[in-house]
């Protein structure tokens, strides 16, 4: 029986979307138990997008030893495997007042739910927080990539990255939102991928809600765990960026093309540097190459130095190298990826609110009768 209190609390759905994701999902779960906002007013919903090792019996496990405690939970199944497919699988599903999503390899506090709810319940739609980048061994090198992935120079400048005060922002990171924002905007875009973030908050914003940015609440997120991994998230997401701007170029800023810019300065350069004209090739690199260097002397500052940390002007320049040609190569895919992919946009983001609206129009009609 729930207290009264209980009962005018917000009914949260808390979403995680995974692939292939066993080896973080327990502590992920741990982290879910330990929440100080009310189990009785918490429904989890886990989405399995085809893993093909043990991440939907992990699930299954946990709905089923731990599900009771909570309003509700199951696990959803999410053939197309993407996170805008998964996302609207979770909203096709959901029974809550608010959806919160945090990704599967993430970590939370234990007020994690509870700030959030705070911050939509003094007037906010949306809210989301910071989401500093954490490592699972820390080892040198490691040590080195997380340098690069949490610095400005590195990654890139959003405010969910550092405490910039509270704000309204242009996208959140593991946001949570009230049930009437998808209602009205209806569900992702399942044409893109990496910028479907980024699309639907743009969507958003022109609806009218305001994404409110609070620094008190904190996210973790794991960086990727080997140069490999990280090259090829940085390429994925210049490509992204690269067909998303013939679908939706209002969603983008212009930071996220200054890797594109400086790749397509090295190649203009180089090329004038071959007909004889060497001087702005060679003033382009000298300021990037003190730019580099004085990020990597802020980023160790306060970091306890290692010989790996040397390697910090190079990987930032890799990262940046990486993610240009991803860009370039999104813009040269992107008149056959239009015609390929409905024009870029996606029949679920309509369909989704059409279910949404139904839904309430059923819960309106069921309150009525009581």
């Amino acid at each position: 029986m729930l207290s009264l209190e209980q009962e005018n609390q917000l009914l949260v759905s808390f979403v995680i979307i995974a692939r292939n994701e066993v080896k973080t999902l327990p502590a992920l779960f741990r982290d879910i138990l330990a929440q100080s906002y009310p189990h009785s007013r918490m429904e989890v919903l886990l989405v399995d997008s085809a893993s093909t090792d043990g991440t939907k019996a992990c699930m299954e496990q946990f709905v089923r030893e731990e599900g009771r405690g909570f309003a509700g939970a199951q696990v959803l199944e999410n053939p197309g495997r993407t996170l805008a497919r998964g996302w609207n699988v979770a909203l096709r599903a959901f029974s809550g007042d608010v959806i919160l999503r945090v990704d599967a390899h993430a970590n939370i506090p234990a007020d994690f739910v509870e700030k959030n709810i705070r911050c939509l319940e003094s007037g906010e739609d949306v809210s989301g927080g910071q989401r500093p980048c954490i490592i699972e061994n820390p080892t040198r090198w490691q040590k080195t990539l997380l340098l690069a992935e949490n610095s400005l120079f590195g990654s890139s400048i959003a405010p969910f990255r550092r405490d910039v005060g509270k704000m309204y922002a242009k996208s959140v990171f593991h946001g949570a939102y009230r049930r009437k924002v998808f209602e009205t905007i209806g569900g992702y875009n399942e044409e893109l991928g990496r910028t479907e973030d980024n699309e639907i908050h743009y969507r958003m914003r022109q609806a009218g809600f305001r994404l409110c940015f609070d620094p008190s609440i904190i996210s973790y997120q794991h960086v990727r765990s080997s140069l490999k991994t990280m090259i090829r998230q940085k390429y994925g997401n210049g490509k992204w960026v690269g067909l998303t701007l013939g679908v939706c170029p209002g969603c983008l800023s212009l930071y996220h093309f200054v890797p594109f810019a400086f790749l397509m300065a090295i190649l203009f350069t180089t090329a004038l540097a071959f007909a004889g004209i060497w001087q702005l090739a060679a003033l382009m690199w000298i300021l990037y190459g003190l730019l580099a260097v004085t990020m990597t002397v802020t980023c160790v500052r306060d970091e306890n130095w290692n010989a790996t940390s040397l390697c910090l002007p190079f990987l930032f320049l890799l990262l940046h190298l990486c993610y240009g040609a991803g860009t370039l190569v999104g813009f040269c895919q992107l008149p056959g990826w239009k015609k390929s992919h409905h024009g870029g946009l996606s029949p679920a983001m309509e369909e989704v609110r059409g279910i949404l609206k139904e839904t309430s129009r059923n819960r309106k009609g069921a309150e009525s009768n009581v």
